[in-house]
C-alpha cells in the first residue's frame, strides 16, 4: 500500500511537512482515527470499526479519500507527506509527540489571546 503525499515542487519526501495519521484508541467496534500535522494542526478524526480501515478512512493510503486531501492541500500548499501511527506506537512515536505539543502551543496561544 502505497502513502498517499502532495509534492507540486519536487522536493524530498523528507522535507515534506508530516500529517499524521493515528488509532486514538476507544472500544472494540468503535475506535477513533485522528489526523494531525506536525505543527499541531488538528485536521479531523474517523470512526472506524477496525485499526486496519483507518488508513484509508484517513487519506493516507495513495488513492483514498481525495476530499480529505483538498483540505490538506489547502493548509499545505507546498506539499506534505502522510504517516499512520498504530494504537501500540503512539505513545513512543517521537514526531506524533512533537505533533501534541506543537497542538498544545496552539492551544495556548488561542487562549492567551
Amino acid at each position: 500500500m502505497a502513502t498517499a503525499s502532495y509534492n507540486p515542487h519536487g522536493k524530498a519526501l523528507s522535507d515534506l511537512p508530516v500529517i499524521y495519521g493515528f488509532n486514538n484508541g476507544g472500544s472494540a467496534g468503535c475506535l477513533i482515527a485522528q489526523l494531525i500535522s506536525q505543527d499541531g494542526l488538528a485536521l479531523g478524526s474517523h470512526m472506524c470499526s477496525s485499526e486496519s480501515f483507518m488508513p484509508y478512512d484517513l487519506g493516507i493510503v495513495e488513492g483514498s479519500r481525495p476530499d480529505r486531501h483538498e483540505q490538506f492541500r489547502a493548509s499545505y500548499p507546498d506539499g506534505y507527506r502522510m504517516e499512520f501511527v498504530s494504537y501500540a506506537q503512539v505513545r513512543s512515536h517521537s514526531g506524533l509527540e512533537a505533533a501534541f505539543a506543537a497542538n498544545k502551543a496552539l492551544a495556548a496561544l488561542a487562549e492567551a489571546a
